[in-house]
């Protein structure tokens, strides 16, 4: 206090030490960034990984191990799975079914396994607290438990004893407070730079949309927001304007399309569509969605109103937030994942948000952009 404000006499003057102060804060922030691009650059190589074996080879046990796969900086090596269900040899998401739960003491010790994983929904009671007292206590293995994964969520997660009875309070399900102004903060600080930035390129894009096919540049599709609210989510168009037609005329294609709710080869694609598509330009008027209130820069997908009945009790859920240009399911395989994964990822998004979540998908979204993996 007495050096910064009453100026006393010392050997190092205040002027410099603000000045090591202000330059330390990019210099950390930059060697902080060094040392995670160097983990990730490893763990792509099989190094610095934790050995993984996954408890249960139900939906929720192949999600998990489908994740893990496309996300190599988590560091994690699935080795493979256990289930009593499952035949041993069988190959799910790529990796072998091991063995039962009664062989997982002998395949922890063979396969120098570090972490088991297991999954409620696949493993009775007694079997997991069983798992714990063998293995987890005495064996020195990392034991974790999925907690229904997209079902039940971890943050938020108030444990509190009431007479002697531990009971536990749920996070809330819906982006409010401080999140809210965080979020719509980061929303406006982005979208309105990107625009005036990106003005030449939509001028390009809309130019080879307009030369490319007839038609309109924009197409609008109707979708449902915050509240259940319409409104039109803007894109470049990808496709032929006889689109519709198209599908009643090839009704197969309609009922993979109504299923999934995407077609991996859809033969309604302009040559320039599947570029955007890609690359994902197609999507750049939606910063203008953004700006307008009705959309966010990273939430769960937007869906059409005919497409809301298919996601059930999560339903209400889902109309909490605004649907975002990026988010979860963007980063975990895009179109690559099944319908319902792509619900439990959105819900996930949901009910686990914070502003370094969306910063963080944010910053995933470019990779997975430029790599263009499952975009179709």
């Amino acid at each position: 206090y007495s050096f910064f404000v009453r100026g006393m006499e010392q050997d190092i003057s205040r002027g410099w030490l603000l000045v090591a102060w202000a330059l330390s804060l990019p210099i950390v922030g930059a060697g902080r960034f060094a040392f995670r691009r160097f983990i990730y650059c490893m763990r792509r190589r099989g190094l610095f990984t934790t050995r993984t074996l996954v408890v249960g080879a139900n939906d929720e046990g192949r999600l998990i191990a489908r994740q893990w796969s496309v996300a190599p900086s988590a560091g994690v090596n699935v080795v493979g799975f256990v289930d009593d269900q499952a035949v041993p040899g069988t190959m799910i998401e790529g990796l072998p079914v091991l063995g039962s739960c009664n062989t997982l003491k002998t395949l922890v010790k063979r396969l120098k396994v570090d972490e088991l994983v297991v999954v409620p929904t696949a493993v009775g009671r007694e079997t997991l607290l069983e798992i714990y007292r063998t293995l987890g206590a005495n064996n020195g293995v990392r034991v974790r438990l999925s907690p229904g994964l997209y079902e039940l969520f971890t943050t938020g997660v108030h444990v509190q004893e009431v007479g002697f009875v531990p009971l536990v309070s749920l996070n809330k399900l819906r982006i409010t407070g401080l999140d809210a102004v965080f979020k719509t903060v980061l929303d406006y600080g982005l979208t309105i730079p990107a625009l005036i930035l990106l003005s030449p390129v939509f001028l390009l894009v809309a130019l080879l949309v307009k030369l490319d096919s007839p038609g309109p540049i924009i197409y609008r599709r109707r979708v449902v927001g915050t509240g259940g609210r319409e409104f039109d989510a803007f894109k470049f168009r990808t496709m032929r304007v006889d689109a519709d037609a198209y599908l009643e005329q090839h009704p197969e294609l309609a009922e993979e399309l109504r299923r999934t709710g995407k077609l991996k080869n859809d033969p309604r694609i302009t040559r320039l569509g599947r570029f955007l598509r890609i690359t994902s330009l197609d999507e750049l008027p939606q910063l203008f969605n953004v700006l307008l209130g009705q959309m966010s820069l990273v939430g769960p997908r937007m869906i059409s109103p005919v497409e809301l009945e298919k996601f059930g009790k999560w339903r209400h859920n889902l109309l909490t937030v605004k649907p975002g240009i990026t988010g979860l399911w963007q980063v975990s395989g895009r179109s690559d994942l099944s319908y319902e994964d792509r619900v439990r990822l959105d819900m996930h998004y949901i009910r686990n948000y914070t502003i370094w979540l969306d910063m963080r998908l944010l910053f995933n979204t470019v990779g997975v952009v430029l790599r263009g993996k499952g975009a179709y």
